[in-house]
Order: structure tokens, then sequence, then C-alpha cells
């Protein structure tokens, strides 16, 4: 017992001479090691939110229930709608929540202003494609596993709802790479992203990571360039440069010009780089390949389809290229308007309405054909013709129940 306490505490001083020159050598780094002014270096985060609308901020106008739109407060510039004028100097210095009244229509007019979300955004903003709405996004971004700091790839930009929701989940320092093969579009999209303080967050590129184009040389045998590549070439050149009436040169290039769509296809960020990958696309098994190539270990990839026939494309292009727990969900969102209704209280005054005890004799006398002793008939004709009367000389009340309407429009995939 002696020999083993004096080894235990022998190991025990080891152990702290152990953590003590550890510690020492820490210290020692620290002195030889600069410390580093984290205040000289900007956190990249999603805007802060303010409480008061600033010149220049996008603010989601509510105009009725089934009407949003967007504007970008600047000083003497006017909104109008059905409601009546707003000037946007209204709009400045007011907080977000705040409802304004039209100049014009002895003030009749009026529409609340609301802080910019993702969903509001979705709901407000210029559909140049298809979106995906609100239940579709947190589904995706449910699956995807998205966290904040994620490396995450889109392809097919779209409009731009479904990268808004994204930014939102991997904020405040991940990257978002949104791919879109029309020129126009791309544009666009920098400049909304811009314009909503993202930039630091998302890089557009584009490019068509099908790779159609190689695709197509490869089918009709080394065709340098297509008809259909020309003019899409062409038309998003004019459409760029004359898009709000500003040059072409005054998009930054750092932001993907460097590298144009090629034609070959593929995310060109190296392999095993992103967490996840989302695929909004007419074609997703085309991109499936590029997507494996790009994919982390133990990452997830979802695909956006419409139809069953694409779902079935791309599982089996999933299937081939090692992905694993493959899932297929389908989200429908029908809404329904719920309020408190009166309804008249159901009729009472039925020709008989018997008690239990009147039912039993009833029983007794069907069950001897007809048949009752003359007293037990009496009495069963008395009983009856009470109760009948107690029942018409009651008031009738209406009932309050809710009700619940369902809307016509129906969304999800």
């Amino acid at each position: 017992l002696d020999d083993t306490s004096s080894a235990l505490i022998s190991d025990a001083a080891a152990a702290e001479t152990t953590i003590t020159t550890c510690t020492n050598t820490s210290d020692a780094l620290q002195q030889m090691l600069p410390l580093v002014d984290s205040s000289l270096y900007d956190e990249l985060h999603l805007p802060p939110a303010r409480r008061l609308i600033q010149p220049d901020d996008l603010v989601v106008v509510f105009e009725s229930f089934n009407s949003l739109n967007f504007v970008y407060a600047k000083p003497d510039a006017i909104f109008s709608n059905r409601n009546g004028h707003f000037p946007h100097n209204d709009f400045i210095g007011k907080p977000y929540g705040c409802k304004i009244r039209s100049k014009n229509n002895h003030g009749l007019g009026f529409l609340y202003l609301l802080r910019p979300t993702p969903e509001l955004w979705a709901r407000s903003l210029p559909h140049r494609t298809q979106i995906v709405h609100e239940l579709d996004a947190s589904m995706i971004v449910h699956y995807l596993n998205l966290c904040p700091n994620m490396t995450v790839c889109e392809s097919g930009t779209g409009s731009g709802a479904m990268s808004h929701a994204i930014l939102r989940s991997i904020a405040p320092k991940g990257k978002l790479h949104t791919y879109e093969f029309n020129k126009m579009r791309v544009e666009k999209a920098r400049e909304e992203f811009k314009g909503h303080g993202l930039r630091h967050l998302v890089e557009v590129h584009h490019r068509d990571v099908c790779g159609k184009q190689a695709l197509l040389e490869l089918k009709n045998g080394d065709v340098k360039k297509t008809d259909l590549g020309e003019a899409e070439k062409t038309d998003g050149a004019v459409a760029a440069s004359s898009s709000n009436g500003e040059s072409k040169d005054k998009v930054d290039e750092s932001e993907g010009d460097k590298k144009e769509d090629d034609g070959k296809g593929g995310f060109q960020l190296g392999q095993a780089v992103a967490h996840a990958i989302f695929l909004d696309l007419p074609e997703p098994w085309l991109a499936v390949p590029h997507a494996a190539h790009t994919i982390k270990p133990d990452g997830r990839v979802c695909s956006y389809s419409p139809c069953m026939e694409q779902t079935q494309r791309t599982n089996e292009a999933l299937r081939k290229h090692g992905f694993h727990s493959l899932r297929t969900v389908e989200a429908r969102l029908k809404e329904y308007f719920v309020d408190e209704v009166e309804m008249e209280a159901p009729p009472t005054d039925l020709p008989v309405v018997l008690t239990e005890e009147s039912a039993s004799l009833e029983k007794e006398r069907c069950a001897n054909g007809g048949v009752l002793p003359e007293q037990v008939e009496k009495m069963l004709d008395a009983k009856t013709t009470g109760e009948v009367k107690k029942m018409n000389g009651t008031k009738r009340k209406n009932n309050k129940i809710l009700c619940a309407r369902p809307f016509s429009q129906m969304r999800g995939h």
C-alpha cells in the first residue's frame, strides 16, 4: 500500500510539473508574439438592424393583405399607388412598422413601412423567374443543415429569393457562391446584394453549372459555338449595358467577372469545398457530377423541382455518383381565413322527443306488437305530450362558432 501511494504521489507531481511547463511555454509565446488589435478589423455580419429608416434603406411597403411592394428611401422621391402619393421624405426618420398617410385624397390612403426579411422580400421582389416561397425555403434550410459560417453553392440564382434565406442562415462569416447562366440576371442580382448590404457574404458567378455547351460540342463533334450560345451572350451583354442606364464598367470585376461562362460546367471551386449545395435547375441531373466533386464529405445536396419526372432522373444520378439517404418531400401550403361567426341553433321542436323512461316504454310496446296495458298507455301519452309542449315553449339562441374558410391559392413543390 505504501509503495502504491508513493507511486501515485510521484505521478501527480510529474503531471503538475508538465502543466507548469506548458503554462510557462504559453506565457513565453504570448511575450514573443505581439497582440492583435481586433478593433482594426471589421466583423463580417448581416447589416445592423436599424430602428429608424435612413436614406437608401430598403423598405417593404404593405399596401393591402395580398399586396406588398418595396422602395429604396430616396430624398425628394415619391411612391405612388392606388392609395395615393407618398413622399419618401415622410419615410426617412420614421421607425419600421409605422403607418403613413397619403398626401392626397384627404389622407384617406395609407400604407405600412416594414423592415425587410427574406420572407417579405420574397413576396415583394420583382420576379425575374419563378421563386422559392417561404415554406419551401424553410424546409430547404432545415434539410441542408445550414449553420453560421458555412460555404454553400446555389445553382440558379433567378430572382434571389432563396439566396437571401441562405445568407441569413450562414451569416456572419459564411460564403454563398450562387451561379446563373443569364448575364442580365447576374448583373441585377449583384446590384441587389450590394444595395442590401450583403456583398461580403455572396459571390455571383455567370456560369452554367450543367455544362450544356460542352455536352452539345461533345454530341455534335467539337462544334465551336452554337447559335444559341452566341445569342445568349449577345443579349446578356446588351441588357447588362442598358440596365438602369449604367455602363458595364461600373460593376466590380472582383465579384465573378474574372471567370466567365466557358460552357464546360462545374462550380470551379475545387474539390470538397462546399458544406451544402442547392440546385434549382430545369435539368438538375446534369449538375449532379459537378456537385459530387465540390461537396464535402457528409455534405448535403438539395434539388428543387416541380415535376416528379425531374425528381426521378435526379435520384438516379445521385445514386450513380455515390449519394445515399435520399428523401423526396412535397410541401403544400394552403392558408385558411378563420373568423368567429354566429350560427342559428338547430331546431328542437320535433314531433316527438322521448326521455329515457318514455323510450323504454316505447321499446316494450314495440316488443308486444304495439300493445301495452291501458294505464301504461295513458301515462305514456300524457308524458309525451308534456315534453313536446315544454320544448315548443323554449326560445332558441344563436351559437358562436369558429369557421375556417380556405383560400383558393395553394403553393409548394
